[in-house]
């Protein structure tokens, strides 16, 4: 993970155990975010790769860099001379609930050509695609 700080981040939190957060989160048939469609080859461990397709662009190949039950992971998305690194962290919280926070950072030769786009595609979609997931979290946790 880049020393840097990130490009942008955000928090939720959820009335999920952190270990029931941690469950669901690397279990990629959750991820939930249409019209993208997300696949794994192999375990959620470090070093797998992934695949994310969009109707009418190319497939997105991903890794997980770095995963670390029950409090991080962090998956890798290559760009031409730079890293975007996409890292989830699971935090107990004092009553039995979950903070979850996303943090997006930027590494490589040419990181800093693409943090402004960066920055500016996750800013629309980051707090409410993180909400949705506290929110589905919490259904599922319900049941």
């Amino acid at each position: 993970m880049s020393d840097l700080s990130p490009v942008i981040a955000h928090s939720v939190e959820t009335n999920a155990t952190r270990d029931f957060a941690w469950s669901y989160m690397t279990d990629v048939k959750n991820w939930d975010d249409p019209p993208a469609t997300f696949r794994l080859e192999g375990a959620f461990a470090t070093g797998s790769c992934g695949t994310t397709e969009m109707p009418g662009q190319p497939p997105r190949q991903w890794s997980l860099r770095e995963v670390t039950p029950p409090q991080t992971y962090t998956l890798e998305i290559p760009l031409e001379g730079a890293l975007i690194q996409c890292k989830w962290i699971f935090a107990d919280l004092a009553d039995g609930r979950t903070a979850l926070t996303q943090q997006i950072y930027l590494e490589g030769e040419k990181a800093s050509s693409y943090r402004e786009d960066v920055r500016q595609k996750f800013a629309a979609t980051l707090a409410p695609g993180m909400s949705r997931i506290a929110h589905a979290i919490d259904v599922a946790f319900v049941i």
